[in-house]
């Protein structure tokens, strides 16, 4: 009983090693490729923050009252959600994170009787909509490690379209920013209609050194044509620089995951290999008792032959005549 208890010990001990090795190995992929997406991150967001801080000039401008991505919808009744998962599980909570987000801000705008349609990036974020039943305007799977610009271009193609033609009245975006390796955080905001944000340098007019007025621009070409071109590539960089984001936070949520993993293997295998040693001992004192005992017992059935077997004396009758 004891050996087969050892024998299963052993093979499971084999297994948590097996899975160990490949969680190790896992851990060091998202280890290197967390200093990739912090690369890409900090080459995109000096390009992005004065894009915005262009956009946040020119929105003072009359002529952005009239253009459509500045045009703010007081009855708002359609809007879409872009929002950005992973391709892979194995992340720890980075894809429900952005999932539940998500279902948090359906629900409040259907409470507001507002028709919501997703636009889903990533596998993990598109099966699990789909499989509940939820619309989706538009998917997009196999980027969320290495997004490119190409990829952000062809999610803006599909958006702004019809938020131009009146079929969708807001675009909200949701996302995982990268702050540290360490810290991720789930960021929500609005992506059209444009309006400033707090918080971000360069969307609004910068004010004069001694905290008056902001300055005034004059703009060559007209300001409605410099938005033509302009926005749609900030739309762009902005899709872009969320997707980076979170292609970093990803592999830093995969990091964390893979080595509490580890760790947790590491524990198993010593808890096994205790019990595993404890049968063994087990086993051995068992066998050892039986050999004292199988030893006792012929030395005293040795010890009964020596002296031989103890008969009463037995004379015959004679009998009389």
């Amino acid at each position: 009983m004891a050996g087969g208890q050892e024998r299963v010990l052993r093979r499971r001990i084999r297994s948590v090693e097996s899975t160990k090795k490949i969680t190790r190995a896992m851990e060091l992929i998202a280890a290197s490729r967390i200093v990739r997406a912090q690369q890409a991150i900090v080459a995109a967001r000096p390009y992005v923050g004065k894009l915005r801080e262009v956009i946040g000039h020119l929105s003072e401008s009359p002529e952005a009252a009239n253009h459509p991505l500045f045009h703010d919808v007081h009855s708002t009744q359609k809007v879409a959600i872009v929002f950005v998962t992973a391709d892979r599980g194995l992340a720890g909570g980075y894809n429900a994170n952005i999932i539940r987000t998500v279902e948090r801000m359906m629900r409040e705008h259907r409470a507001a009787g507002r028709d919501v349609q997703l636009v889903a990036l990533g596998r993990k974020g598109v099966n699990y909509f789909r499989y509940r039943g939820q619309p989706i305007l538009f998917s997009m799977i196999g980027v969320s490690e290495r997004p490119t610009y190409a990829d952000a271009r062809r999610v803006v193609g599909e958006v702004i379209p019809p938020f131009e033609a009146g079929q969708l009245d807001q675009i909200e975006l949701v996302y995982t920013r990268f702050i540290s390796i360490g810290s991720q955080t789930v960021q929500t905001r609005q992506l059209v209609p444009l309006v400033p944000e707090e918080g971000h340098e360069g969307t609004a007019p910068a004010a004069t050194a001694d905290g008056g007025s902001p300055t005034a621009y004059e703009f060559e070409p007209e300001p409605e044509e410099i938005l033509d071109r302009l926005i749609p590539s900030w739309l762009e960089a902005e899709v872009l620089t969320a997707m980076l984001e979170a292609a970093a936070s990803e592999q830093a949520a995969r990091q964390r995951a893979m080595k509490a993993a580890t760790d947790n293997a590491d524990e198993l295998i010593k808890t096994l290999r205790r019990v595993m040693n404890r049968a063994r001992q087990d086993a051995i004192t068992t066998e050892i008792m039986e050999i004292v005992g199988g030893a006792e017992a012929l030395r005293q059935q040795s010890r009964g032959d020596d002296h031989g077997p103890q008969h009463d004396a037995f004379v015959p009758i004679q009998e009389s005549a």
